[in-house]
């Protein structure tokens, strides 16, 4: 099973979910009276995206992809999709073969020709493609190189798009933090990977939410349980490094582990919705049946929030078992569930159910992949600055947390996690032999490699 069919999946399943249920209740309590909502943020202090089909016409926007595998080639359908006038002048990788993979379907689907000397391979690929006149830059090279290269994409003036996750240690995240902080002094615009914030019922649900629909937020469940992602096995002639990178998916020390990588998305959720930080995280995991890489096979935490609020993450990558993916959050006088896309009071009544007939009706565009990549270029061709870096690292850090938790059996703080010196980068960056020691399943209540 792929991560991105699932993901795509998901999307289409649980928004047919909702067709049926507008007007099975009427959109009051229970007692027929209309309820009176305090709002749990001001109006205009917080941020909703347009959700347009497609981007305002405009200046031709130069577009280069660091990271040419699956996801960097689904970005560049996306950013065609999203809007007219964009030409791919830069791809950059570490393997030749992912990029001129990329190079031809750029040029057999989309007639585009990107010069040879903007072709660039190694390590070092993304400096040179950042050196070029690129305007906005979609990176999806796995999670572990993204601080580096947003760093000296924000040096060098581009507009970015960043892949979740936007880092997989404490390092990583304090350099996206510095860097997104730059961006915004520089009138840049930065957008992540967190789909949901531009996938229309999300972002429904989200200003229900704020306007008071559920109450006080008291806690929550987030979920992202599914069958086993892909993995590669070693073939003759891979180095150390070369294969770790191939099967990048399976390495903690490039991804994150998937609490990190993948369901950085529902933890994101949670704390979008509720606006709340997280404090501490109590957790446990392990490995069963994962065939390559170190990392565990799902993952149990219980984040708690400053204001004390709990909210339950559970997170599991195993074929045979039961699966779910999605969010709820429950408050005083309701619960969101985004299944069903439904807010129910507290007797099972909804209050309100994402219309998807209404919607169908005004726009052709429901693509979250292909909307974050509009809102982006309406942000650029304005002039106007926007950041979704700083909310995504901390939605990271946040998984980075539940995963040491699990790893080591303590409880992990977001203080001593924030200004943590762990740094899973190698010291040397080659395709060549590594210490294959250091990469072993980490044991909960041993002494961390």
């Amino acid at each position: 099973m792929s991560k991105e069919m699932n993901r795509r999946d998901f999307l289409q399943a649980t928004g047919m979910l909702g067709v049926g249920l507008v007007g099975t209740s009427a959109l009051l309590s229970s007692c027929g009276k209309k309820t009176v909502n305090t709002p749990l943020r001001e109006a205009g202090t917080y941020y909703i995206p347009e959700l347009n089909d497609k981007a305002a016409a405009g200046k031709e926007i130069k577009v280069g992809v660091i990271g040419c595998g699956g996801r960097g080639s689904g970005a560049v359908d996306n950013v065609f999709e999203a809007s007219d006038n964009i030409r791919i002048t830069a791809l950059a990788d570490v393997f030749a073969d992912r990029l001129n993979g990329l190079r031809d379907k750029i040029k057999n689907k989309f007639n585009q020709e990107v010069p040879e000397e903007n072709c660039f391979v190694g390590f070092d690929s993304y400096k040179q493609l950042l050196d070029t006149d690129v305007d906005y830059v979609i990176f999806t090279a796995p999670p572990v190189f993204r601080p580096d290269h947003f760093k000296y994409a924000v040096e060098k003036n581009k507009h970015c798009f960043l892949e979740k996750p936007v880092c997989v240690d404490p390092k990583g995240y304090r350099t996206v933090m510095a860097a997104a902080k730059q961006a915004k002094a520089k009138n840049l615009v930065t957008i992540c990977g967190t789909q949901r914030h531009h996938e229309r019922q999300y972002v429904e649900a989200f200003q229900k939410i704020s306007e008071g629909m559920i109450g006080e937020i008291t806690g929550g469940n987030v979920y992202w349980n599914q069958g086993m992602l892909w993995y590669r096995n070693r073939e003759k002639g891979w180095s150390d490094m070369e294969w770790m990178i191939r099967d990048w998916v399976n390495w903690t020390w490039l991804s994150g582990d998937h609490i990190v990588e993948q369901h950085v998305h529902n933890i994101d959720v949670f704390l979008w919705m509720s606006g709340f930080k997280v404090k501490s995280a109590t957790a446990f995991g392990s490995r069963q049946r994962r065939i390559t890489g170190d990392q565990y096979d799902n993952f149990s935490v219980d984040f708690e929030c400053e204001n004390g609020v709990h909210f339950h993450s559970m997170c599991r990558q195993i074929d045979g078992c039961a699966n779910k993916i999605g969010e709820m959050v429950v408050g005083t006088k309701g619960v969101w569930t985004s299944w069903d896309e439904t807010i129910r009071d507290h007797q099972g009544n909804v209050l309100w159910a994402f219309d998807w007939d209404g919607e169908r009706a005004k726009h052709l565009q429901f693509d979250p992949y292909t909307i974050e990549h509009i809102d982006a270029i309406n942000h650029i061709r304005r002039g106007e600055s926007h950041d979704e870096a700083t909310a995504c690292a901390m939605s990271t850090l946040a998984g980075i947390m539940g995963r040491e938790a699990a790893y080591t059996g303590k409880a992990v703080t977001w203080d001593e996690m924030s200004q943590s010196e762990l740094n899973y980068m190698p010291e040397k960056l080659e395709v060549g032999p590594m210490d294959m020691s250091k990469y072993t399943v980490q044991v909960p209540g041993t002494e961390q490699k």
